[in-house]
C-alpha cells in the first residue's frame, strides 16, 4: 500500500465528518481496506456488525467493500449521542442500519454475524466473550488498535493486552495478529462438523 489510494466516496465524506468534528479515533485506512476485502468475500445475505460506528469512517469502508452488492445486512451501533448523529448525516446504502445505544445490549439481543468488528470498548474491553459467541460458523471478528502506543495510559494498555490474550488463546477460535495499521487481530471461529461415526461403526 502506497497511501496514495484513493479512498471510497463513502470513505472519504465520512473522514471529512470526523476531521469536522475534531473526532481524532477513525479507522485507519489500512484497518479500512482490510475489512473491505473481508466484506466483498462475504456471500450472499450475511449480516455484519461494527461496535463502534465514530463518525462512520469504519462502516464506509465496510459499505464500499459490498456495494453494488445489497444483499449482505450491515448493522453499526455507536453509545455516544453526538457521534451517533454525526455518523447519521451520511447518505447510506440501504443495507446499513446505524443505531444509538449500547453495544453489549446490541448483543444481548441475540444475532448470529458473518463478519464483526469490535471497535469500543463495549463488546471488546467488556464483554468480549459475548462478541465472540455472537459469530456464526466461520464468523470474522476484526479487532483493532492493537500495537501499544507510547501515550497510551496504563489502563488502556492493560486492557488491550488482557484482548489481545484472549484472542490468540480461545479454543473456538484461530487468530492471527497482523502488523497492519494501527495492529490488528483477525479471528475466525472454528467450524465444528456434526460428529461422524468412528470407522468400526460405521455400516459395511
Amino acid at each position: 500500500m502506497t497511501g496514495h489510494e484513493p479512498m471510497p466516496p463513502l470513505v472519504a465524506a465520512a473522514a471529512s465528518r470526523a476531521r469536522e468534528a475534531g473526532f481524532p479515533m477513525s479507522c485507519d485506512p489500512a484497518t479500512g481496506r482490510l475489512l473491505a476485502v473481508l466484506a466483498a468475500h462475504l456471500p450472499a445475505r450475511t449480516n455484519v456488525l461494527e461496535l463502534g460506528t465514530g463518525a462512520g469512517v469504519g462502516t464506509a469502508w465496510i459499505a464500499s467493500g459490498l456495494l453494488p452488492r445489497t444483499d449482505v445486512a450491515v448493522t453499526t451501533v455507536e453509545s455516544d449521542r453526538r457521534m451517533a448523529g454525526l455518523a447519521a448525516r451520511g447518505e447510506w446504502p440501504s443495507f446499513v442500519s446505524l443505531r444509538h445505544g449500547d453495544a453489549l445490549g446490541l448483543l444481548a439481543e441475540g444475532g448470529s454475524y458473518d463478519l464483526i468488528f469490535a471497535d469500543a470498548p463495549g463488546g471488546k474491553w467488556h464483554g468480549l466473550d459475548r462478541t465472540v459467541a455472537a459469530l456464526g460458523p466461520h464468523g470474522m471478528l476484526v479487532v483493532d488498535d492493537t500495537t501499544p502506543m507510547p501515550d497510551w495510559p496504563g489502563t488502556q494498555r492493560a486492557e488491550q493486552s488482557r484482548v489481545r490474550q484472549e484472542l490468540l488463546t480461545a479454543p473456538e477460535l484461530i487468530s492471527v495478529e497482523l502488523a497492519h495499521g494501527s495492529g490488528v487481530i483477525l479471528s475466525t471461529r472454528r467450524y465444528t462438523s456434526p460428529a461422524s461415526p468412528s470407522p468400526q461403526n460405521r455400516a459395511i
